[in-house]
């Protein structure tokens, strides 16, 4: 899988993300499938700030990195919540903020990079996430990385104004390496 994918490094983030961020936040496609509230735009850019703020402290609950392309180039974040030491557990979210590098891996690289940081120095021995289930792509991405289903989150999600269903995936610390060694 590694020579297939494109190379990524996760930071921590910067005050300066915040713009990458709010401008990526007023595409509508970018946001289409990210849980965010119903209105335009779904945050202020002084919101976005703020955000970004408790994510560089850690006192939001997110363990949130920056995702930058070898080139220098900062496309997304990535992040860790709900992290629960005591099960070894947490939440995964990832967005690629910048268009122009969907559908090239980078999501995977991303992914690699936090599960390897996630497992082998937070410890965990579990990765979840929670994905609308008409997010056909994510869901391809996320079985590719070997995420398996754990089950329906029945109208888990309001997106706007319907209720959407959202399954549930996860990857175990023992199935990681061999998802890795495949033909992906």
């Amino acid at each position: 899988m590694d020579a297939q994918l494109p190379g990524v490094k996760l930071r921590e983030l910067e005050p300066e993300d915040a713009e990458d961020r709010y401008q990526w936040c007023l595409d509508q496609e970018v946001t289409a499938y990210l849980n965010m509230p119903d209105r335009y735009p779904p945050f202020s850019k002084k919101e976005t700030e703020e955000w970004i703020r408790l994510c560089i402290t850690k006192t939001n609950g997110y363990d949130q990195k920056a995702i930058i392309t070898v080139s220098g180039k900062h496309i997304g974040w990535i992040d860790f919540k709900h992290i629960d030491a005591l099960n070894r557990h947490a939440e995964l979210g990832i967005a690629i903020g910048d268009k122009g590098c969907w559908g090239k891996g980078y999501g995977l690289a991303a992914m690699k990079e936090m599960l390897e940081y996630g497992f082998y120095e937070l410890k965990l021995n579990k990765v979840w996430l929670r994905v609308e289930a008409d997010n056909f792509r994510a869901i391809k991405s996320y079985k590719r990385m070997g995420y398996k289903e754990e089950g329906i989150l029945r109208q888990d999600r309001l997106r706007n104004g319907v209720f959407i269903d959202r399954l549930r995936m996860s990857i175990l610390k023992e199935e990681y390496p061999a998802c890795l060694n495949s033909s992906m």
